[in-house]
């Protein structure tokens, strides 16, 4: 995997020890949660989709890092914050996962990814990929890109 390459090289190439990386899978507590979040919010079916697989990912060194939150993350951000509205989209859109600078990312109903611009759910966002898809394969090659 590109992540464990990464972790390798990276005290050389930056001069200090890395942050703890994981991609975390699946288990069953993580898919309970997902089910809960399906009955609590407007999540979409590429989301919930990927947390059958995927549980949770924590990439600090990444670019200027990569989170995807917990299923039950999501959940209680949707219960303290509600929905996110996003200008050219119809129907709100979720916060899903955010960078190491604290700027959000929400996955609306048409499978698009916004990056907010700032650390706030309640500013502009902006268009950072067509779906989570797209956003993880440029996860990995920024990976790809610090090795």
């Amino acid at each position: 995997m590109a992540a464990t390459e990464m972790a390798q090289v990276f005290q050389s190439r930056f001069g200090y020890a890395p942050g703890t990386n994981a991609v975390v899978w699946a288990t069953e507590e993580s898919l309970r949660e997902t089910d809960a979040l399906l009955e609590s919010t407007p999540a979409s079916s590429d989301l919930t989709t990927l947390y059958r697989v995927i549980a949770e990912i924590s990439l600090p060194d990444v670019h200027v890092g990569f989170f995807l939150h917990s299923a039950e993350k999501v959940a209680e951000d949707f219960e303290e914050y509600g929905e996110i509205s996003i200008e050219g989209e119809v129907e709100p859109a979720l916060v899903f996962g955010s960078d190491g600078g604290g700027h959000l990312l929400a996955l609306s109903p048409s499978g698009r990814v916004w990056r907010s611009a700032t650390a706030s759910p309640f500013g502009r966002f902006d268009l950072v990929a067509v779906g989570l898809r797209e956003l993880l394969d440029g996860v990995t090659d920024q990976i790809r890109e610090q090795l």
